[in-house]
């Protein structure tokens, strides 16, 4: 399979500082909805990277399920491989491939964890299907096979009913608290419009353009 010479041109407006908010939250949640807007595919999908104790960085894709002035905030598993990492090192990176608007915004920041009461909120607010699997699932650690996944989801299924299923304790969320914004806009030749926010010392946000 030749896929070297598999390419194409971005050939959407460009981005220049005039156009980028002060606050890289504003921003951020203006391309958001720009990207809703525009009908993709899962526009909160973003890509997790972690680092292991041996220091080799592990990806995947999670969706984003809040974000605010405090940060991005996402849930799963706190005994997946990706909590066992953050609890290693919780320097995390996102990264939002908005490949249908020829956009894509990475954030460099820290991962803490959210409240219970955040996670209580959000867990109650899913489809009880996803109640259920969050509750049987142990994420990222083997199992023997489908049938034995299937059995045990059937089983809380059953257990709970006709009532509401408890939060369990090694589920709930994570915000990562952003220190770094960089907003790509795809332009032609290659010649893409980089910007960076940075956050300061003093809590104020400062940008500049990288080159592409």
């Amino acid at each position: 399979m030749n896929i070297d010479q598999l390419r194409r041109e971005y050939r959407r407006e460009g981005l220049s500082e005039e156009d980028l908010e002060p606050n890289p939250i504003k921003q951020f949640s203006k391309w958001l909805q720009q990207a809703i807007d525009a009908g993709l595919d899962d526009p909160t999908a973003m890509t997790v990277a972690t680092v292991s104790e041996s220091g080799q960085p592990s990806q995947r894709i999670v969706l984003l399920k809040q974000v605010d002035e405090r940060g991005f905030v996402f849930y799963t598993n706190y005994e997946s491989r990706k909590a066992r990492e953050i609890g290693h090192s919780p320097k995390v990176s996102l990264h939002f491939p908005w490949h249908g608007i020829d956009r894509q915004v990475k954030v460099c920041g820290t991962a803490e964890k959210v409240s219970t009461t955040e996670s209580l909120k959000y867990f109650l607010s899913r489809p009880r299907e996803s109640q259920i699997a969050a509750s049987v699932s142990a994420q990222s650690r083997p199992i023997s096979s489908r049938q034995l996944l299937m059995q045990q989801f059937n089983a809380m299924k059953e257990k709970f009913a006709n009532r509401e299923l408890p939060l369990p304790d090694f589920w709930g969320g994570y915000r990562v608290v952003p220190r770094e914004i960089e907003f790509w806009q795809g332009r032609e030749s290659r010649l893409h419009d980089r910007f960076v926010y940075r956050l300061q010392a003093d809590g104020e946000w400062t940008k500049q353009r990288l080159a592409p």
